[in-house]
C-alpha cells in the first residue's frame, strides 16, 4: 500500500491485485471504476478529460502541475468531461492563467468527475507499463471512509474495454453543420465562409479540434453520428469522407460501422481516418485490431513516416492497435511508432484512402502532422 499524505485521506485508488493507493480527493465525491492508464503530456489536461476517446478511462497524469492554468469553455474538446476520473501527483493550486475561468476541482465537481491527488504517479506509472493497463475503482470520500475490499472486489468486477462499443454512448445524438476554423491571433475561433469542399465527418467520439482542422483546410463539415448508414452519409453527395477517433474495442463498433465503410469505399471517394477511425478503415479493409498492453497515451510519441523518412512528434490515446501483419495486399503500411514498432498509418495503393492511429489536430501537443488534413483536402481537390 501506498499512502501519499500525513493527513487523513480523503480519495483511495484499488487496483484489481489488490494493491491500494491513498491520497487527497478532489472534484465530486462517490466511487468510480474504469481502466487506468497514464499520459504523459506536459499541458492539456482539459482537452485531454474531455477528449471523448476516454470513455472508460481513469487518467494518471505523469507530469505534476495538473490544474495550474485552471479550465476554460475555449478548451474542451466535447462538452463536458469524457474521462471516468484523474489521477495526479499535487493536488491542484489555484490557477494562474488570465484565460482561466473556473478552478479545476470545481470544474470537476459540478460535472461529476472524481479526481485524487498525492499518489506517487511515478510508481503507479510503472505497475500499469509492467501490469497493462489495470482495472480500477476510486472513491473520494471527505470523511475518509473506505470499504478496502469493496473497492478491490468492484474493480475485479469491471468488464474491460475489450468488446465494448463505447462510440455510441459519445457521438452526436443528430447530424449538424461545423464552420468553425483553429484558433488564430488576434481573432481567435474564425468561421469557414469559403470551403471548397464538402465532407462528412462520422462522429464516433470526434474531438472538436479534429472538426476545426478540417474547417480550417477548406472542408465544410455535416457531422453524422456514429451509426450513419452508407446510404445517410452519400446522400449528402460528399467530396469525402472523413472517419474520427473515439473510445472503445473498434471490432465492436465495426460491427455497425464497418458496412457503412465498405459501401462508402465503393464510391471510390477521398476516405480520411484518425484514431478509432483508422482502425475500423483497417477493419473494412480485412485487417485486423488487437488489444494493446498500456497503449499510448501522451503529446511526444515519434512516427516515422516510412513513405518519406520524415519524423513527426505526435499525439496518441489508443489502447487498440491495427496489426500490420494482418494488412492485406493493395494497402500499405505509411507510419510507425519509434516507441515500439506498432502500426500509425495506412493507405490504399493508388487510391485516396488513408488514415493514422496518431492526432494530427493534437490539442494538446505537436502540430507536426497538420499537412495530413492538407493532404486530404488535396485529395478532393485532385
Amino acid at each position: 500500500m501506498a499512502t501519499a499524505s500525513s493527513s487523513r485521506p480523503t480519495a483511495c485508488l484499488a487496483l484489481a491485485d489488490g494493491t491500494v493507493f491513498y491520497g487527497q480527493g478532489f472534484g465530486a465525491t462517490g466511487v468510480v471504476t474504469a481502466e487506468l492508464c497514464f499520459n504523459t503530456a506536459m499541458t492539456g489536461y482539459q482537452e485531454i478529460m474531455t477528449d471523448p476517446s476516454y470513455a472508460g478511462q481513469i487518467v494518471t497524469f505523469t507530469f505534476p502541475h495538473i490544474g495550474n492554468v485552471g479550465v476554460n469553455p475555449e478548451d474542451d474538446e466535447t462538452g463536458d468531461p469524457v474521462a471516468e476520473g484523474m489521477v495526479v501527483k499535487w493536488d491542484p493550486t489555484d490557477p494562474s492563467s488570465w484565460r482561466a475561468t473556473e478552478h479545476l476541482a470545481s470544474w470537476l465537481a459540478s460535472r461529476g468527475r472524481i479526481a485524487i491527488g498525492g499518489v506517487d504517479t511515478r510508481r503507479l506509472t510503472r505497475a500499469i507499463r509492467q501490469q497493462g493497463a489495470p482495472h480500477v475503482a476510486m472513491a473520494h470520500d471527505p470523511e475518509g471512509n473506505f470499504g478496502v475490499d469493496a473497492l478491490v472486489e468492484q474493480a475485479r468486477g469491471f468488464v474491460g474495454l475489450e468488446g465494448l462499443d463505447l462510440a455510441k454512448d459519445v457521438t452526436c445524438a443528430q447530424s449538424y453543420r461545423w464552420d468553425e476554423m483553429r484558433w488564430a491571433w488576434p481573432g481567435g475561433f474564425e468561421r469557414q465562409e469559403n470551403a471548397k469542399h464538402k465532407v462528412v465527418a462520422v462522429d464516433y467520439g470526434a474531438k472538436r479540434n479534429i472538426l476545426r482542422c478540417l474547417a480550417s483546410a477548406g472542408c465544410e463539415v455535416t457531422v453524422l453520428p456514429a451509426s450513419a448508414t452508407a446510404e445517410e452519409v452519400l446522400a449528402h453527395n460528399p467530396d469525402g469522407v472523413f472517419l474520427s477517433n473515439g473510445p472503445g474495442d473498434p471490432a465492436a463498433t465495426g460491427e455497425y460501422a464497418v458496412p457503412m465503410i465498405k459501401e462508402v469505399l465503393e464510391q471510390e471517394i477521398p476516405v480520411f481516418g484518425i484514431c478509432l477511425g483508422h482502425q475500423m478503415l483497417a477493419l473494412a479493409l480485412g485487417a485486423q485490431t488487437i488489444k494493446m498492453n498500456h497503449g499510448h497515451h501522451g503529446a511526444n510519441h515519434p512516427v516515422k513516416d516510412l513513405e518519406t523518412g520524415k519524423v513527426e512528434i505526435t499525439s496518441m490515446n489508443h489502447g487498440f492497435a491495427v496489426d500490420s501483419q494482418t494488412l492485406p495486399e493493395g494497402v500499405v503500411e505509411t507510419h510507425v511508432s519509434l516507441f515500439d514498432g506498432s502500426n500509425c498509418g495506412i493507405r490504399i495503393k493508388d487510391r485516396p484512402v488513408f488514415s493514422v492511429q496518431h492526432h494530427p489536430e493534437a490539442s494538446p501537443g505537436p502540430q507536426d502532422s497538420f499537412y495530413l488534413f492538407e493532404r486530404f483536402a488535396a485529395s478532393m481537390a485532385g
